[in-house]
């Protein structure tokens, strides 16, 4: 059985440090007991390697980084980033930290109301986070990262906007036009996929998450809907295995239709063929309500 001391089998440490206070050998750091996370950056057996543990372990070598992006949406609660994806931080530009296998470190200078202190690691603040999430993609997968973005913290997509016209760091226009085409209503990835779709068409502009009344009660909420032509459009990429999930989807679908709305179901394949999906729209508009 490979030696590890208790105190480090759910700890994340420096593998010189804990060679030097006697706990370990170099010959124990290279047993099966630990695994390698970096140079010198070592776990033990029992530490669950996600993306937060990561991010939080990237202190222990840079200890002026501030962690930023999707690694900060991850450590305020957001799961933007997976347990492989590198960790994401900013470093003061005269900081000359040379490269770490597995971080992807950003030089600049951030201003002290934009770094707040989470626990033991300093992470970028809710609308700096935002931001950063504005301008790290191609337009369209960054306007799908901050709608899960506003979608789960507290932060007003109208707040996020302000702060995008104000700033005026590298890129800040680019994070303007992204934020601007945000809503932060959307419950996937997909959902502002679709959006956006519909947005850069001559359809007329649907209402996101409409909650749809009859008789004097709520039946349904869909994911976008024409009102006065009693018309919705739903993302079908939901999970229909859970116990009763199917009766409840078509119970919900039976409400809509007696109460006078047809609904266009869109999935993935259909977004190959986004001329043909439009059409499809167009003619249900143009139906009768």
């Amino acid at each position: 059985m490979p030696h590890c001391p208790p105190e480090l089998r759910a700890a994340v440490f420096r593998g010189s440090d804990a060679v030097r206070r006697g706990q370990l050998t170099a010959a124990h750091l290279r047993s099966t007991a630990f695994r390698s996370l970096a140079r010198d950056l070592y776990a033990g057996p029992d530490v669950v390697l996600d993306h937060r543990t990561r991010a939080r372990a990237v202190r222990l070598l840079l200890p002026s980084a501030v962690v930023c992006g999707r690694s900060a949406a991850v450590l305020w609660g957001v799961p933007l980033a997976g347990p492989d994806d590198e960790v994401e931080v900013s470093l003061p530009p005269a900081c000359t930290s040379g490269r770490i296998h597995g971080v992807r470190v950003r030089r600049r200078t951030l201003p002290p109301e934009d770094v707040v202190q989470r626990g033991d690691v300093q992470v970028t603040g809710l609308v700096r986070t935002g931001l950063d999430l504005a301008n790290a993609a191609p337009r369209d997968d960054a306007v799908a990262l901050i709608d899960r973005f506003l979608r789960s913290v507290p932060v007003p997509h109208q707040e996020l906007l302000a702060a995008a016209e104000a700033d005026t760091a590298r890129g800040a226009r680019r994070a303007e036009a992204a934020v601007r085409l945000a809503d932060g209503l959307a419950q996937s990835p997909m959902e502002t996929v679709v959006r956006l779709l519909l947005h850069r068409s001559r359809l007329p502009p649907p209402v996101a998450q409409f909650r749809v009344r009859h008789q004097g009660r709520e039946i349904a909420r869909v994911d976008f809907a024409w009102p006065e032509h009693r018309v919705a459009l739903e993302y079908d990429g939901r999970w229909h295995g859970a116990p009763g999930q199917l009766a409840r989807d078509r119970a919900r679908l039976n409400r809509l239709t007696a109460a006078g709305w047809r609904v266009v179901f869109v999935t993935a394949g259909d977004l190959r063929d986004p001329a043909g999906l439009l059409a499809r729209v167009a003619a249900e508009l143009a139906r009768p309500a």
